[in-house]
């Protein structure tokens, strides 16, 4: 066990490089034995703990330290021999008393006798110029006073290879900051004292309640210098090693992780079995479903293939769906290797299974080439079912987005996949093929794709045109670029071929959010009044949620208001149902929770879109967090009503699309075609259609971190999430009156753990937090008269917030101490408003429940 003598190495190291006078490295004195105390002490707690409240342990010792060589040909290639002796393991709480873990505990009974023994030994340093960093190649800043050099790591700036991963995007991301000051006071130009201090702070970006921090001290003093012995001879390093003990072998300064040996510890088997019960299907709305979802994740990392093909393959299906959500987000190769020996393609009998893991690829924190390079293998064999085919490709464009945000772009299998989709798209002969490539470049938004949307935009059948106009919506600003814009004002304006509704206002939607001109806001404007009836109503909508809540585009709006052309009575009066509205959910000085609806109908009153939208906002970071749409079309022969303008020859059809954390699911259809729709009129059922459901790993951050002590931490957070998305759509000829119904039931964790761990004591600090909710959206239209009656809800329930707090310390014979705090609150309901007008017949009224008061950690 020579753990010490790496900390003690990674320290002289530094210790030696700001020698006065050597500015390539330390230079002893020959034929002198330097006597020195050395400690080291780490510290774990919260971002804003006090250090008497934290955990942590201290490692001191006294040691000798000699030059037993030079080389002849230059001072700055030395050999050093260092003896650690009486080492002390002890708390740094010294107000723990007697839950004090080291308390009449000798160092041998912490270390263990075999560990000290070899500590003991002699250990050499062969240092060259002084160039050895345990942190990397770091830009480093010196400040001399008269007395002292004060010496600045940039620890960001260090280059070395750590493993860890995390979430790309910056609303579900973690922020680490590092410090690392390190004070070398000298006499007569030699440093006799040395301390240092870094500081590895972490915290969730979206969640500030989930941080931590780990600081590491260290301290190196010369007490005396005393006689040595002499140096000993030779030119090559090698054969001077071997002439002092040739059992010496060559080690790197570096932290070891320390893999401590478990006995008795559960097999993935075993922790399968104890997991399970929490993840049965009613289950799955609680926390602690959820927290299960997490723990397991983290056996199945360090699990085999075979272990994990076992539990697959003996587990029963109501379970099983949740099991394969957890297999697919453990992410490594062995579990990816055994879902696809578990799931077979080529099978429908196991369509649900096959879906969840398609979903849980796209939802993949970290994706890698691997597994893009398996879905393309995938995509180019036979399938069961047409349905998982078209996820397959729609999950490829997720996954190729995921990878160019990592700067993997050029990546072969990403190349591969981009000509995938485009080239598939340019030659797709069937309807169902253009849709399946078109909702693949809507999740992989390749900007070389935008000419093909546009054409499909423009030239395409409602639906395509429809499915093309909404991908060009998901792109940034700097790509609606004025000949995109050109081609979106003919769709709204219609001045090549007459557009169906959805399709022109989504047109105008991407216009007004991506910087208009003056022009493109006015000729919106002045066409108000010249649209069909809830068209007008719906587009005077958007013009006026745009001036409510302040949008980008609210300052052009308002110049061309000021002409009294676009802004009169009778553009500005125009009656409907149809609306268009975005609020706050929740709001803080660093972010923010927007949500938006606007709901379309036909001038006969039947829904034709509603789009239910969730964003969360991070400074200039966003994520689209959920998107509903329930589209209708087609329906006016049922109640002898006359179809809007270029819509007289649209099949019936309902159905439903989702996105969701910025991934686009395949859409889900309620009835397609006028004899489907007769039959499930017929046959119906008020039972919702389910759009997703399962356990999403949606946050998933780790990280290897190397003190300067040598001691090696880890610092890591998970985020996992439990939902349930639901759509119905209900039709009643005899009410003359349509309701769809949207539910969104989500359970979400959130932890955090930070650890440092050597061979003989462990500490480390877990933060969590965890809470369950549901959202439920209702749409009522009554359309036997004109203007029609319409009610709108949409309504939060309470929810209850819990956050949790654990601190420990932990001794490898089994004696430890643990702090543990919890604190909980409830999050009041919330009824959100709502642009409606004619809102009479809501009969029910939601009353937001009062938020409690209670918050203090007990």
């Amino acid at each position: 066990m020579i753990l010490l003598a790496v900390l003690f190495l990674c320290f002289i190291s530094s210790y030696s490089a700001s020698v006065k006078g050597h500015t390539t490295g330390l230079s002893l004195n020959n034929d002198r034995l330097y006597k020195l105390t050395y400690s080291t002490e780490v510290f774990l707690d919260r971002d804003k703990g006090k250090l008497q409240d934290s955990v942590g342990y201290r490692i001191s010792s006294n040691v000798d330290v000699v030059l037993l060589w030079r080389n002849p040909d230059g001072d700055d290639d030395q050999l050093i021999q260092i003896t650690m002796k009486d080492v002390n393991v002890e708390n740094v709480n010294q107000q723990r008393g007697e839950k004090n873990i080291f308390k009449g505990k000798s160092p041998p009974s912490i270390i263990r006798k075999g560990n000290l023994k070899a500590l003991q030994r002699p250990v050499l340093l062969h240092l060259i110029h002084g160039k050895v960093d345990i942190s990397g190649d770091c830009k480093v800043t010196y400040q001399a006073h008269q007395d002292k050099v004060t010496k600045t790591k940039a620890l960001d700036s260090c280059k070395i290879e750590r493993s860890g991963f995390t979430t790309p995007n910056q609303v579900l991301g973690v922020t680490s900051k590092a410090t690392s000051v390190t004070t070398y006071k000298i006499e007569d130009s030699f440093v006799v004292a040395v301390l240092a201090e870094e500081t590895h702070a972490f915290g969730l970006n979206s969640l500030q309640t989930i941080a931590g921090k780990i600081v590491s001290k260290q301290k190196l003093e010369l007490r005396t210098t005393e006689e040595g012995p002499r140096l000993m001879p030779g030119k090559q390093v090698a054969a001077v090693i071997k002439a002092v003990d040739s059992k010496y072998v060559a080690l790197p300064i570096v932290g070891q992780v320390f893999q401590s040996e478990c006995k008795g510890c559960l097999s993935l088997s075993e922790h399968w079995q104890v997991t399970r019960n929490h993840l049965q299907p009613n289950s799955l709305s609680k926390a602690e479903a959820v927290r299960s979802f997490l723990a397991f994740i983290q056996h199945l990392r360090t699990a085999k293939k075979e272990e994990i093909l076992q539990i697959l393959k003996a587990e029963n299906k109501e379970v099983l769906p949740q099991l394969v959500d957890a297999v697919t987000s453990a992410q490594t190769p062995d579990s990816l290797d055994a879902i696809l020996d578990f799931l077979d393609f080529k099978s429908d009998s196991s369509v649900i299974l096959q879906e969840r893991f398609l979903y849980a690829c796209g939802f993949a924190s970290h994706p890698n080439e691997e597994l893009l390079r398996v879905l393309i293998s995938k995509f180019k064999g036979s399938f069961g079912s047409d349905d998982i085919r078209e996820t397959v490709m729609i999950i490829i464009g997720a996954l190729v987005r995921k990878l160019c945000q990592n700067e993997d772009c050029k990546l072969k299998a990403v190349v591969e996949a981009k000509k995938l989709i485009l080239r598939g798209l340019e030659k797709a002969e069937k309807k169902e093929d253009t849709m399946m490539y078109l909702l693949a470049l809507k999740n992989a938004l390749l900007a070389e794709g935008i000419p093909l949307l546009l054409k499909y935009a423009e030239a395409g059948e409602g639906p395509i045109s429809h499915l093309a106009t909404t991908a060009l919506q998901r792109f940034d600003v700097a790509f609606i670029t004025d000949e995109v814009k050109k081609t979106l004002n003919r769709i709204y304006h219609q001045n090549r071929k007459v557009h169906e509704k959805t399709v022109r206002t989504t047109a105008a939607a991407i216009i007004l959010n991506n910087n208009p001109s003056y022009m493109e806001v006015k000729n919106i404007l002045l066409s108000i009044g010249e649209l069909p009836n809830e068209m007008n109503k719906y587009m005077l909508s958007i013009v006026q949620d745009i001036l409510r809540f302040e949008m980008p585009a609210s300052k052009m709006v308002r110049r061309v208001l000021k002409e009294m052309v676009a802004h009169n009575y009778d553009r500005f009066s125009k009656s409907g149902s149809s609306s268009a509205y975005t609020g706050y959910m929740a709001r803080s000085p660093h972010s923010a929770a927007t949500y938006s609806l606007d709901i379309l109908y036909s001038g006969s009153g039947i829904l034709r879109r509603s789009n239910l939208n969730i964003f969360q906002c991070l400074g200039k970071a966003h994520l689209h967090s959920s998107q509903v749409v329930i589209e209708a079309q087609g329906l006016e022969a049922l109640i002898a009503a006359t179809p809007d303008e270029g819509e007289e020859n649209l099949d019936s059809y309902a159905g439903m699309s989702a996105i969701l954390f910025d991934v686009q699911l395949r859409p889900v259809t309620f009835f397609n075609g006028y004899g489907d729709l007769m039959s499930k009129m017929l046959s119906a059922s008020s039972d919702p259609i389910s759009v997703v459901k399962g356990l999403i790993l949606l946050i998933d951050h780790s990280q290897e971190l190397q003190l300067q002590s040598g001691l090696k931490a880890n610092m890591e957070v998970q985020g996992g999430l439990a939902i349930d998305i639901s759509g119905a759509m209900e039709f009643s000829l005899w009410y003359r009156e349509s309701k769809t119904r949207v539910r969104n039931r989500v359970a979400l964790v959130i932890t955090g753990d930070i650890t440092v761990d050597s061979s003989f004591v462990k500490a480390g600090l877990e933060v969590s937090a965890e809470t369950e909710a549901a959202m439920e959206f209702i749409s009522t239209v009554q359309f036997s008269q004109y203007p029609f009656l319409v009610c709108m809800q949409m309504d939060k329930d309470g929810a209850p917030f819990r956050q949790f707090e654990t601190k420990y310390e932990r001794l490898s014979t089994g004696r430890g101490y643990v702090s543990r705090r919890r604190k909980e609150r409830l999050v009041a309901g919330s009824e959100f408003p709502l642009h409606q007008e004619n809102s009479e017949m809501c009969k029910v009224v939601f009353a937001p429940q009062p938020e409690s008061n209670s918050s203090s950690w007990f």
